[in-house]
């Protein structure tokens, strides 16, 4: 049998990017011969084995043949006759369809190399049409390498699929692994404007690409959509280096704005309310884990008040801690400042502004926080009364650490 190291780890190495997995490919083996050799069979749909010392995987090299609609629609043949340069064939970019020999020798059938020094996301061969999940992959891939641009014919075959209902096929597991994964590269708007600009994205998240076209205030750039500042958001929660529970929320914080009524646009008056419903239809198509959908939530109601946190009177600011529940999870409330931040500073040009509202909510949170609540509790002699007692105190406990006036009205 022949080894080669192939995918990511051969592009990434030649990149001179830190070392993806190492996955391997294995000609002219059998799988009774990989279980001799003490491999351990993991693979479903084909043969994989992981390697008895480094649990590295080890590939039997295969052929796929296109049976059906979606990404489960493949027929795979491995056997000891395959080549290795059939086995590169299936595979979806040229950049990841290099291998290396056990003394260093690159193969490279399909120009990947090339490509890399072009900086050109570029498919195989025709058979790239036959997996929509590709699409999804190239997207992410446009995400982590910012530099490389899309192949003219790529483009066009993602087109393609899309227009032959592919897309429509991908489960919603599948959909959101690879969004998840592509909003943790380094340039996430990348992943999305691919979509959008092959047609995909108003099929797999209707909600994100309605958004573009949708003016916004004056006070942005001129040519800064909805849709624009969106990504801009995203992108900011991406230089921070922010939770995925957090770009999720940068994502999905104005969806409402593409149900703005056209007579009172630029304003988006109530477009918190109105991106709450569908925040939750998007996360339940997609079955968005908890709590990246949580978050997101809190995000898309809340977001317009936190920014105006200086024009907001103790009660108010007392009234969002207990509503976004800061006071039992403190950490969540953090990471919805954060990607408040995203959507302050993801507006062009204001990238270096200063955002007051976390480290005044902040203050405001640790001075609540230090109301003896329990001892309320304990003085209350009408226990219905309890969490009124105790919302008072933080808010004159508030009042006092914002410099608030002391007889400013509740709300």
């Amino acid at each position: 049998m022949d080894i080669y190291l192939v995918g990511g780890a051969v592009r990434d190495a030649l990149l001179g990017r830190a070392d993806a997995d190492r996955d391997y490919v294995v000609v002219g083996s059998t799988p009774e011969a990989m279980l001799a050799a003490d491999f351990r069979p993991v693979g479903k749909d084909f043969p994989v084995f992981l390697h008895p010392a480094t649990h590295e995987e080890y590939a039997l090299a295969r052929t796929e043949r296109k049976t059906g609609p979606g990404y489960h629609g493949f027929a795979f043949h491995a056997a000891p006759e395959v080549t290795l340069e059939e086995d590169l064939a299936r595979r979806d970019l040229t950049i990841n369809a290099i291998a290396q020999d056990a003394q260093g020798g690159l193969i490279d059938p399909f120009h990947g190399q090339r490509d890399l020094q072009a900086r050109i996301l570029r498919h195989v061969g025709p058979a790239f049409v036959e997996d929509p999940v590709r699409i999804l992959r190239l997207a992410r891939f446009a995400a982590r390498f910012a530099d490389f641009s899309v192949a003219p014919e790529t483009l066009a075959l993602m087109r393609q699929m899309v227009a032959a209902g592919e897309v429509d096929h991908l489960v919603p597991e599948r959909v959101w692994q690879e969004l998840a994964k592509g909003l943790m590269e380094e340039r996430p708007a990348r992943m999305f404007e691919v979509l959008r600009e092959c047609g995909a994205l108003a099929r797999l998240l209707p909600e994100v690409d309605a958004l573009f076209g949708v003016p916004q205030r004056a006070d942005y750039h001129p040519e800064i959509d909805a849709g624009v500042h969106t990504l801009m958001a995203v992108d900011e929660s991406a230089r921070h280096g922010y939770a995925l529970a957090v770009r999720f929320a940068a994502l999905t914080h104005d969806l409402g704005k593409a149900t703005t009524p056209a007579d009172i646009l630029p304003r988006h008056i109530g477009h918190e309310e109105r991106s709450v419903p569908l925040v939750e239809g998007l996360s339940a198509r997609l079955r968005v884990p908890s709590e990246c959908r949580e978050l997101a939530l809190l995000m898309a109601r809340h977001h317009g008040p936190i920014h105006r946190v200086a024009d907001l009177r103790a009660a108010t600011i007392v009234g969002l801690l207990e509503k976004t529940d800061a006071f039992r999870r403190p950490e969540r409330f953090s990471q919805l400042l954060e990607a408040c931040r995203c959507d302050y500073n993801g507006r062009g040009g204001w990238q270096d502004r200063d955002y007051i509202s976390p480290p005044i909510f902040r203050q405001a949170l640790a001075a609540a926080n230090a109301v003896a609540a329990g001892e309320i509790a304990r003085q209350c002699a009408d226990k219905t009364r309890i969490p009124e007692r105790i919302h008072a105190a933080r808010v004159t406990a508030v009042k006092q650490a914002l410099n608030k006036p002391a007889d400013e009205p509740e709300e």
